[in-house]
C-alpha cells in the first residue's frame, strides 16, 4: 500500500538530488511550477513600503561571528498611523513576507479603525532576508542560526528599533500570526514491512504559533498576539499523530461518505497500476502529464497534495492562497467524483477531483507533476524541522489516506544524511511548554486570541477551549486555515463576520486597557 505521508516532514530533501530509481519527495512539483507561473504574471501590489533592518546574528552568544550583521527585510503601512496609536505587527513565517501581506487583508481591513501602523517582518533565512547571502543554506554552519528563538529575537529587537525611531515608544504593540511552514513531504523507504512518514511542514503549515509564543517570551514588547490556526499542541506527544490526516478524511466524509471511499480506494488502484510493464506510461497518459513520468509515486504525491491543500483552504468564498479555487472546495470536489458513474475506477474518478485543485482556472493544458520548484522561497523549512520543529505524524485506519506509523530512528538518519544533525524532538515542550502548557499560558500568559476553524485539519493541535478570561479559544465548525486573515468580501458567511468582529471588539479592550493605564 501506498504510505500516508507526514506533513511535517514537507521539505526534507525536497531540493536534493534523487535518483530515478529511488522514492521521490512529496509535495508533488505541479504545485510550484504553478505557484512560480503565477508570481511571474500577477504579482500582486501591495500598499506597503519596503525597508531592511540591520539585524544582529546571534542574539544570545557573545562570539566573534555573533554581532555580524544581515538586512531583514520588513513592509510597513502607515497610510492611517499617527504617532501613539497601536502597532500590528505580523511575526513572519517560511516565506516571501510579501505572500503573506499579499494573504493577511485582515489587518489591512482593520487599520482604519485603530488607526495603527502595519507591519510585516521577514523571518531569517526567508525571502530576501539571507544572513550569508547565497550561501546561507551552504551547511549547518550558516544554518545553524536559523531556529525560532532567533526569530523570535529578530521580532522583538526590530519592534524595539521602530518605535525608537518613530519618537512613538508608548505605541502599544499586538503580533498577529498565522502560519510557520511551506509544506512539502518526505516518503522515507519501508521499514519492518510499514512505511514510515516523517513530515517537514506546509505553507500550511504555516504555524502562527511564532505569535503566540512571542506574546509568552517578550510580554513587555507585545500588549496581545491573535494566533490564527496556531497547532501549538502539533509537537512531542501532547495529540495523537494521527489527528490531522483523520481531519482531512473526516472534511471529504462529511461531504460525501462515497467520495471518501472512492479516495480511500484510489491509493490500491494506483499501486495495482503501478505493477504493471507500462505503468510509467499509462499514467503519463491517465494524469495528463507534460513529460513522461520516471516515478509512479510521483502521481500519488500529486493527488496526495491536492486533497490535503484543499481541506486546508476549503474557504467559503473563492481564493489564490494555495491555488486559484472555488468557494468550498472540497464539496466542488467531491461533486465531481458523485457525477462519475459507478463503473468508473476509483483512480480516474480521484484524478478528477484532484484537477480541480491544480486547473480551476482552466489555464493548463497539461500537468507539469515532477520537478518541483520553490516559488515562495520556503526551503528552509527542511532544517528546522530536522532541528527543532519535530511534529510526527502518522495515518490511522480511518484515514482516507494508506495507515502508516512514525520511525524516529530512520527520521534522524536521514537528518544526519541532509546535514549532518540529528532532531531535537522534545526541544519546542522544553522551551515553550509541554503536556503542562495550557496550565503555563494560564499562569504566566494573558492576552492571546487562539482562533480555529474545525475544517483546518491544524486546528486539531490549536488550543479549543479558553484557558483564562485573557487567553480566548475562537472556534468556528466551518472555518478553514486562517480564514479570518483574509480580506473581508460582500460574500463571507455570517460566523465570519462574527468572528472578526470578536477578534476586534477583543484586540480593543486590550488597548483600551492598555491606554488607561498609561
Amino acid at each position: 500500500m501506498a504510505p500516508c505521508l507526514s506533513f511535517f516532514l514537507l521539505f526534507l530533501f525536497a531540493f536534493s538530488a534523487i535518483p530515478a530509481n529511488s522514492l521521490p519527495t512529496f509535495f508533488p512539483g505541479a504545485a510550484y511550477q504553478s505557484l512560480i507561473k503565477q508570481a511571474k504574471i500577477s504579482k500582486p501590489k501591495l500598499p506597503f513600503k519596503t525597508h531592511y533592518f540591520p539585524q544582529t546574528l546571534d542574539h544570545f552568544t557573545f562570539q566573534p561571528k555573533s554581532s555580524k550583521l544581515f538586512y531583514q527585510k520588513y513592509l510597513i503601512n502607515s497610510d492611517y498611523w499617527r504617532k501613539g496609536a497601536p502597532i500590528f505587527v505580523y511575526t513572519g513565517n517560511e516565506g516571501n513576507i510579501e505572500w503573506f501581506a499579499a494573504n493577511t487583508g485582515f489587518m489591512l481591513d482593520i487599520a482604519p479603525k485603530f488607526k495603527a501602523l502595519l507591519v510585516f517582518i521577514e523571518h531569517r533565512f526567508y525571502g530576501k532576508s539571507m544572513p550569508f547571502g547565497k550561501d546561507s543554506y551552504q551547511s549547518a554552519k550558516t544554518l545553524g542560526y536559523l531556529n525560532s528563538q532567533q526569530a523570535l529575537a529578530d521580532f522583538a529587537v526590530l519592534i524595539t528599533s521602530l518605535k525608537q525611531n518613530l519618537s512613538s515608544e508608548a505605541s502599544p504593540v499586538v503580533v498577529f500570526g498565522g502560519s510557520y511552514g511551506g509544506s512539502k513531504f518526505k516518503i522515507n523507504p519501508e521499514i519492518d514491512g510499514s512505511f514510515i512518514f516523517t513530515i517537514a511542514k506546509e505553507k500550511g503549515l504555516f504555524l502562527p504559533v511564532l505569535a503566540a509564543w512571542f506574546r509568552l517570551k517578550y510580554p513587555h514588547i507585545a500588549i496581545g498576539a491573535l494566533a490564527s490556526s496556531a497547532p501549538i499542541l502539533q509537537f512531542d506527544k501532547l495529540i495523537p499523530w494521527s489527528s490531522f490526516y483523520d481531519a482531512v478524511s473526516q472534511d471529504f466524509k462529511d461531504v460525501s461518505l462515497n467520495c471518501y471511499q472512492v479516495i480511500k480506494g484510489s491509493w490500491a488502484e494506483l499501486e495495482a497500476m503501478s505493477t504493471q510493464k507500462q505503468a510509467l506510461a499509462e499514467l503519463s497518459k491517465t494524469f495528463r502529464t507534460c513529460k513522461s513520468l520516471h516515478s509512479t509515486a510521483s502521481a500519488r504525491d500529486w493527488l496526495w497534495t491536492a486533497f490535503v491543500y484543499t481541506a486546508m483552504v476549503n474557504y467559503p468564498t473563492k481564493a489564490d492562497f494555495m491555488k486559484p479555487l472555488p468557494a468550498y472546495p472540497v464539496q466542488k470536489m467531491c461533486k465531481i467524483i458523485d457525477k462519475f458513474p459507478s463503473e468508473a475506477t476509483k483512480l480516474s474518478r480521484a484524478f478528477a477531483a484532484a484537477s480541480l485543485y491544480y486547473n480551476y482556472s482552466r489555464s493548463e493544458n497539461c500537468f507539469k507533476i515532477e520537478h518541483e520548484l520553490d516559488g515562495h522561497g520556503l526551503h528552509g523549512w527542511d532544517w528546522q524541522t530536522c532541528t527543532e520543529m519535530v511534529m510526527p505524524m502518522t495515518c490511522s485506519k480511518e484515514s482516507m489516506f494508506p495507515p502508516s506509523g512514525f520511525d524516529y530512528e530512520e527520521f534522524a538518519e536521514q537528518c544526519q544524511m541532509k546535514y549532518g544533525v540529528s532532531p531535537r524532538p522534545h526541544w519546542i515542550t522544553t522551551e515553550f511548554g509541554g503536556e503542562r502548557i495550557q496550565k503555563v499560558l494560564k499562569r504566566f500568559g494573558s492576552n492571546i486570541i487562539f482562533s480555529n476553524g474545525m475544517q483546518d485539519p491544524w486546528s486539531r493541535g490549536g488550543v479549543l477551549k479558553n484557558i483564562s478570561s485573557s487567553i480566548i479559544a475562537l472556534v468556528t465548525e466551518k472555518g478553514a486555515h486562517h480564514v479570518d486573515f483574509r480580506s473581508a468580501t460582500k460574500k463571507d458567511p455570517k460566523w465570519l463576520i462574527q468572528l472578526r468582529k470578536q477578534e476586534v471588539e477583543i484586540i480593543q479592550k486590550w488597548l483600551n486597557e492598555y491606554y488607561a493605564d498609561l
